[in-house]
């Protein structure tokens, strides 16, 4: 009897670790399935972000149910945190802004507990504590990550990215979403945030979603995110380094891969902040990512959304360390559009931007094939080519360089001006290549009238071979016509 009576209590044992069992695989299968929803995406030789603390997520109110709270103000000190969690929790709720009159009220609710919320962060008149502050940037991920509306290039045809900054998009739910965005930035910059508890929230997972929102379409919301991540680099030093890899992912993304992006003058504005402030001397993660991902981002397309950023961002390495001027005019040179004549204009800008913070030692490693592409330029059938490769002739420090080394450079551009003075179509092309050869004369007249003697020579040689050619073509002419 005591023998059954153990079996079964042994049998009922084995029956309750089944179930739990059962029940256990249950909840990790659920667990699974959220993670499979929403990834942390993982990249090689990166550190693996921090997790958020596991929090239940708030309970929405009714739309029936949002009403004005009492302010701040109205309220103890000892009340507050808890009247904090409520307006957080009213700002959670999400609505339609394609229709101006569906649920007007409560929209203009919500936007004023969003003025009082980012009021009440400004003031510093109370800190909020850990949990409210996991509330918040909970509140603010609902708000602000979201599915962006397709970009105007995958609904249309055009193929001209361009043209895509005639008719920016503007975003209808922007009256809440500009208080988001300040609400978080009022956040991270306040005093009262402590970036060890506030890195919690605001971990990489966050910054990679934050990243995403470059893509928008709406400039404003660009303009936002910039801000914000640029106080987030500023702020949480831990973050440095998985900042600058990620936009570097997008830039390579970008330039490889897809050649659409609409925040990467926004990007470039940030990286040009960045480099301003790295440390001499220069680390080589740095000088690699100006050799694999800056000057590569002059190849596409769409060059001239951020040319001017990214210009500046070029500008920068050379006034960090004028070595570097060999290696981004080569790469330039590398990258030359030989077709379009708009980037072939920026580019000569941005060349004369860098030669004139370049040293003589530097200029002399690639002044022969850099001067060799100018005078390509400056004989190009395209007058504003032309004229913005003379332009740059006229530059004083560059005309320095020259007259420091004229021997080699003014036989290379001889030809080219004097066949612009000669043939070209362009009066101002003209008159701009008259002006730089009596420049070149003033210079240096042994040498001018030495390559002028050359040029003569070489013209007369190429003339003499233009008849003997003529005359072989006319004796063939004649055999043949002897021969019928």
């Amino acid at each position: 009897m005591h023998t059954l009576y153990i079996r079964n209590i042994h049998e009922m044992t084995k029956a309750e670790m089944f179930h739990k069992i059962i029940k256990i695989g249950h909840r990790k299968v659920a667990k699974t399935d959220d993670d499979f929803a929403h990834p942390t995406p993982v990249r090689p030789n990166s550190p693996q972000p921090p997790q958020m603390p596991a929090a239940a997520a708030p309970e929405l109110p009714p739309l029936s149910a949002i009403e004005n709270l009492p302010t701040f103000r109205d309220v103890v000190a000892v009340d507050r945190h808890d009247l904090f969690s409520q307006k957080v929790k009213i700002c959670c709720v999400q609505f339609d802004f394609s229709d101006t009159l569906k649920s007007a009220k409560e929209k203009e609710i919500k936007r004023l507990t969003l003025i009082e919320l980012v009021e009440f962060i400004q003031s510093g008149s109370g800190k909020i504590t850990e949990a409210n502050q996991g509330e918040l940037i909970q509140m603010i991920s609902t708000n602000i990550f979201r599915c962006l509306l397709p970009a105007s290039h995958e609904t249309t045809d055009s193929v001209n990215a361009e043209a895509e900054d005639e008719n920016p998009f503007f975003d209808p739910s922007w009256p809440h979403l500009h208080l988001v965005y300040e609400l978080l930035l009022q956040y991270v910059v306040s005093p009262d945030t402590d970036t060890k508890t506030a890195k919690r929230y605001i971990d990489h997972l966050f910054v990679m979603k934050l990243l995403d929102l470059f893509d928008s379409e709406d400039p404003r919301e660009r303009e936002c995110v910039k801000t914000i991540l640029h106080r987030i680099y500023g702020k949480f030093m831990v973050h440095r380094p998985f900042i600058r890899k990620a936009i570097n992912n997008i830039f390579y993304s970008f330039v490889y891969e897809t050649g659409r992006q609409n925040g990467m003058a926004e990007l470039l504005e940030i990286l040009g902040s960045i480099i301003n402030g790295f440390a001499l001397p220069m680390k080589k993660e740095h000088k690699v990512f100006l050799a694999r991902v800056l000057i590569p981002l002059h190849k596409p397309k769409a060059l001239g959304m951020y040319h001017g950023q990214l210009s500046y961002c070029i500008t920068q390495f050379v006034e960090k360390d004028c070595r570097l001027a060999d290696t981004i005019v080569m790469g330039l040179l590398k990258c030359w559009p030989v077709t379009n004549s708009q980037k072939e204009v920026l580019f000569l800008g941005e060349l004369e931007e860098v030669l004139d913070v370049t040293n003589t030692v530097e200029f002399q490693r690639c002044m022969v094939p850099l001067f060799r592409q100018i005078a390509r330029s400056i004989n190009s059938s395209h007058y504003q080519v032309a004229e913005r490769a003379l332009f740059l002739l006229n530059n004083d420090h560059i005309v320095e360089l020259i007259s420091q080394n004229r021997s080699v450079i003014l036989p290379i551009l001889f030809d080219a001006l004097q066949k612009n003075t000669q043939s070209h179509w362009n009066q101002v092309v003209h008159g701009l290549s008259l002006n730089v050869q009596i420049t070149f004369m003033e210079m240096d007249g042994d040498l001018f009238e030495e390559c002028r003697k050359q040029y003569k020579e070489r013209e007369g040689k190429c003339r003499e071979l233009e008849e003997q050619r003529e005359l072989t073509w006319q004796r063939l002419e004649a055999a043949a016509a002897s021969a019928v």
